[in-house]
């Protein structure tokens, strides 16, 4: 029984009492269900009684009594016990619980996905960094946690859109241009520009593709280093991320957004809306009245449209793309976008729930004890590439998505490179390559999955295994319901802990020349089962699941 069975079972017995006259209440959607702290209280607890006994009209106790005598009564349910104020604790039978680990195996890779988000059309944008210099470290945080978030979305039935907001418009582009002339020119950096090998490398290989670009004017000679140059610094970022295992599948060119006066268009209908006011030479967003902290400048007094009107720009195309939702990650500085988006939405007279902003915090690196510096304009950028280089694009990508994006994070390298057990994503790794090992070795002792006895499965370590490999599912809702793919991570981690000490205490494949049983047979099940959950899991994450270490 897994626990969403459990959940539907708890569910069906609240409905059956209201349809007996027992209770009269408005039911929930859902009944949850969790794993007790401590394993003796029961395999599941629920305190749906604390919920609803008031609600009721009922002591919670006297609701946890009636409910627990109906339970009683539901196949594969062992006992149901009553505890404190009113939480239901609930105990299955050998059998119940462990027909979990046939139901695994034969869902496969379907395990932990659900239809919950079904018919959601969903724009995911992240990492969107301007192409100006290579993926630094933050950039590449948001390239794992942002992939990993479409996956567990997708997992729960959405369908997801990665897309990428190619910033081609603006005064950083053109200190960028004007870096790769200067370079090519053998001149200094402009004050305000940037520096370092790699705006070197990009101004050589735009001469290379164009010898006669500096015998131009310099305006002119400045618009092709431009041109080539953001072209050539794109394209290394694009391979960048499909080497990290990220591809998305719109991107979305700012430029676009200004062509045949669209931006304008929409301003002059805010303006119809008196939704913008004029003061002080320039045009006002009234985002104070959708809750923002401050109203903001849409048109500057120079007439030039601020850095709002993209941002308003862009949102209306996604809702014109038919997106239902439009979840945009950003980096820690900002946070003012947040109550700016969702006022600019709402003043155009669209539901600002339509987007969600999610802030990423700072990473920093730590090797040899010492922190790992960075700074892109000074050339001391630390790139995706730098990243995975010392410790390879599983270790970076787990190690990335394993923390809530909100927090910030300090990278071990030294720590990432160990194959021992500190390092959580050989951790999880090896407890998968574990699995096909004991398969294998299973196999050449004559074990195979002919029969299955889940009543056999009564080891306290295979309760302990079965419950976490249960928990899967939900842990997969949970993450898409927060947007914290970092929950898939750690429960891996918890199911490889377990699965470990299981691998401990029972065995799959009999000693030496013992007869092979049914409960060698029934335990190889739960092991392919455990196999399946961490590769759904490491899927999830965009991490390989290698069968040998």
């Amino acid at each position: 029984m897994t626990p969403e069975e459990l959940s539907a079972a708890i569910s069906a017995c609240l409905k059956a009492a209201v349809e007996a006259g027992d209770l009269s209440i408005d039911l929930p959607s859902e009944v949850r269900v969790e794993r007790p702290k401590n394993r003796e209280h029961g395999d599941w607890a629920t305190n749906i009684a604390l919920q609803l006994g008031k609600k009721a009209g009922m002591n919670p106790r006297q609701f946890a009594q009636l409910l627990s005598d109906r339970l009683a009564g539901i196949d594969g349910v062992k006992s149901v016990d009553i505890a404190g104020p009113g939480f239901l604790n609930i105990t299955l039978d050998a059998g119940a619980a462990g027909e979990l680990a046939r139901t695994i195996v034969e869902a496969g890779p379907a395990y932990g996905t659900s239809a919950a988000l079904a018919g959601q059309k969903i724009n995911l944008e992240f990492v969107s960094a301007n192409p100006t210099g290579p993926i630094h470290i933050g950039g590449t945080r948001w390239a794992a946690v942002g992939d990993a978030l479409a996956r567990v979305l997708q997992s729960q039935g959405a369908s997801v859109v990665r897309e990428y907001y190619f910033n081609d418009h603006g005064a950083q582009i053109e200190r960028f241009a004007r870096s790769l002339y200067a370079s090519a020119a053998g001149r200094t950096a402009p004050e305000d520009g940037y520096g370092g090998q790699y705006i070197e490398d990009i101004a050589q290989r735009v001469l290379a593709a164009e010898p006669d670009v500096l015998g131009l004017g310099e305006a002119d000679a400045v618009e092709r280093f431009r041109a080539v140059g953001v072209d050539l610094m794109f394209t290394d970022i694009k391979k960048s991320l499909r080497d990290f295992g990220v591809e998305f599948d719109v991107y979305f060119h700012e430029h676009s957004l200004f062509e045949n006066d669209f931006v304008g268009g929409l301003l002059e209908q805010l303006k119809g809306s008196g939704n913008l006011f004029y003061e002080d030479g320039a045009w006002w967003l009234r985002s104070t009245d959708f809750g923002d902290d401050r109203d903001r400048v849409v048109i500057k007094s120079d007439g030039a449209p601020a850095y709002i009107a993209g941002d308003i720009g862009y949102f209306v195309n996604k809702r014109r793309r038919g997106f239902d939702l439009n979840i945009i990650m950003l980096g820690a500085d900002h946070h003012g976008y947040v109550a700016r988006l969702k006022a600019a939405a709402a003043a155009l007279g669209d539901d600002p729930d339509t987007v969600e902003v999610l802030i990423g915090q700072m990473v920093n690196l730590v090797q040899n004890g010492a922190p790992v510096r960075m700074s892109k304009r000074a050339g001391t950028v630390v790139t995706l590439e730098d990243l995975v280089d010392a410790v390879g694009v599983d270790a970076a990508r787990y190690t990335l998505a394993r923390f809530s994006a909100d927090s910030n994070i300090d990278i071990d390298l030294d720590l990432l490179t160990r194959r021992t057990n500190e390092n959580p994503v050989f951790y999880v790794q090896y407890a998968h390559a574990r699995t096909h090992a004991v398969a294998r070795n299973a196999v050449s002792a004559g074990v195979d999955t002919t029969a299955f006895d889940a009543a056999s499965l009564n080891h306290p370590t295979e309760g302990e295994l079965l419950a976490a490999l249960g928990q899967f599912p939900g842990i997969v809702a949970q993450s898409a319901v927060f947007r914290e793919p970092h929950r898939v991570a750690r429960h891996l981690e918890v199911i490889a802990g377990t699965y470990h000490r299981w691998y401990d205490a029972c065995r799959v494949a009999p000693l030496r020349d013992a007869p092979v049983e049914d409960v060698h047979r029934s335990r190889l099940w739960l092991n392919n089962a455990t196999q399946q959950v961490l590769a759904n899991g490491l899927d999830l994450l965009g991490v390989s699941a290698p069968e040998r270490m």
